[in-house]
């Protein structure tokens, strides 16, 4: 086969880093945005964040003028007041806790920090100490507190935890026993159980023996609590022989206790969120804004900015970072008013949602605001993101106003949030005694006009953690 050139000329989409930038930028939440930004703050030196109040101060003089600034200072007249060795001040000398006085007689407070939550761990441990008990007993609760998971149960059994010992320490199951004894006398009570039933008996133990109810609670959690959980009072008041009041006050008694009692001592991450819009009433119509707070301030540093006007011809590589911060500048501001012009857009389509709550909320796509806005339906899926709306309703992520639809009776849809609403106030409302089905509460969505599977129905009531009807049904 004989070679030859060819020519052929083809078009391909070519990604600038400008445009990869903005992508990336307009899929960030704004913690991540911040973080993006830090990092380009610390590798370019052009770009500079624009929210301080006041100029940074003036260079130190260089030169001739270092010369003349160190005489004006040498010649600058003493103060009259003498200063003290500082090693001689006693700073806190009769200033009360917490307080410092000020030389008016005043006292200003220091700022108090908060005090942190002791770890469950450490809270059982603070109690350990304080015991009378042997220090092989110790060991022995020690070896259980550090067994307990985050709920203050102990996961693993007495005749596991003995084999994980040493041998030669000689541990049996009767002093494993003796320490869990000791553990489960420990705050916060039916810490150290290793069964719900056991931990709900343990905080039975700990009532006063007075109270009416608590001998048919502590015989229910300890033999018949799959009965409880299943609602199964016939069988319940037919094994207890009790009546329905009886049951009734046992059943509210086990209800108050806790079945986590470590839970309150777990670690929990606080998740601040800033919203990127702030949503108003104004003159009867809803009004988008950007949130100030969200938005980072930037600018080019204009002693670089500077250098680079005078001497442009031996500055390639600021040049360089110059464009870059420019492109950033512009990338960022181009992030906000596209995230802008998409809540707008919702706040438009969901104005009888801000208006009226979840049951008026209408069925809204991705594609909806695309077409509206002339973008890609890829852009909209990346704005609504991690992206944030304040309202007076609250504070919701920009994809919660988009979801699935169901039909109705005269061809319109409703959305899947409204129905979970509605299915939210129909169980509410509810004879306890004699609760909902889904096959009835399909029945009376359907009267309303909304056509929705008992299926369906399920389906929102499991993602609600909304019980089945026999859970949900009470003496």
């Amino acid at each position: 086969m004989k070679q030859t050139l060819q020519l052929k000329l083809s078009q391909q989409l070519t990604l600038t880093p400008q445009l990869q930038q903005s992508i990336r930028l307009l899929q960030l939440s704004t913690l991540e945005l911040n973080q993006e930004l830090e990092t380009f703050l610390m590798e370019n030196p052009l770009l500079e964040r624009d929210d301080a109040e006041s100029e940074p101060p003036p260079p130190p003089p260089n030169g001739a003028e270092r010369e003349e600034y160190a005489a004006s200072t040498a010649e600058a007249p003493e103060s009259d007041t003498t200063t003290s060795d500082p090693a001689d001040i006693d700073w806190f000398a009769d200033a009360p806790s917490g307080a410092a006085r000020r030389e008016d007689g005043e006292e200003s407070e220091y700022p108090q920090l908060a005090a942190s939550t002791p770890t469950l761990v450490e809270h059982l441990m603070g109690q350990l100490a304080l015991t009378q008990l042997s220090a092989r007993d110790k060991s022995l609760v020690n070896t259980l507190i550090a067994a307990l998971d985050e709920g203050g149960y102990l996961s693993q059994s007495l005749a596991e935890i003995a084999e994980m010992l040493p041998p030669e320490l000689e541990v049996g199951l009767d002093e494993l026993h003796i320490a869990l004894h000791h553990l489960q006398s420990f705050d916060p009570t039916g810490v150290g159980a290793r069964s719900p039933a056991e931990c709900l008996a343990l905080q039975l133990k700990a009532l006063p023996p007075e109270i009416p109810a608590r001998r048919l609670a502590l015989s229910i959690v300890q033999e018949h609590l799959n009965e409880l959980a299943a609602h199964d009072f016939a069988r319940l008041k037919r094994l207890l022989h009790c009546d329905d009041e009886s049951l009734r006050e046992a059943q509210h008694l086990i209800q108050s206790l806790n079945p986590h009692p470590g839970a309150e001592y777990a670690a929990n991450e606080t998740r601040y969120i800033v919203p990127d819009v702030i949503v108003k009433k104004v003159k009867n119509a809803w009004v988008a804004n950007l949130n100030p707070d969200a938005m980072p301030k930037l600018r080019i540093n204009r002693m670089y900015a500077k250098i680079l006007q005078d001497k442009q011809h031996s500055a390639g590589g600021l040049s360089t970072q110059l464009q870059e911060a420019r492109w950033l500048i512009k990338n960022v501001q181009q992030r906000f008013e596209t995230i802008l012009r998409v809540a707008q857009a919702i706040v438009e389509r969901q104005r009888h949602f801000l208006d009226h709550g979840e049951v008026a909320m209408r069925p809204l796509v991705l594609r909806e605001i695309a077409e509206t806005l002339g973008l890609h339906e890829s852009t909209i899926s990346r704005v609504t993101t991690q992206k944030f709306m304040a309202t007076p309703r609250g504070i919701f992520e920009l994809k919660y106003f988009f979801g699935s639809h169901v039909a109705t009776e005269t061809g319109g849809a409703c959305s899947a949030t409204a129905i979970r609403a509605l299915l939210k106030q129909l169980v509410l409302a509810e004879d306890e005694k004699k609760p909902l089905s889904d096959s009835k509460i399909s029945k009376i969505l359907g009267e309303q006009g909304i056509v929705v599977a008992r299926r369906t129905i399920a389906k929102y009531r499991e993602s609600m953690n909304i019980p089945s009807v026999s859970l949900r049904k009470s003496l």
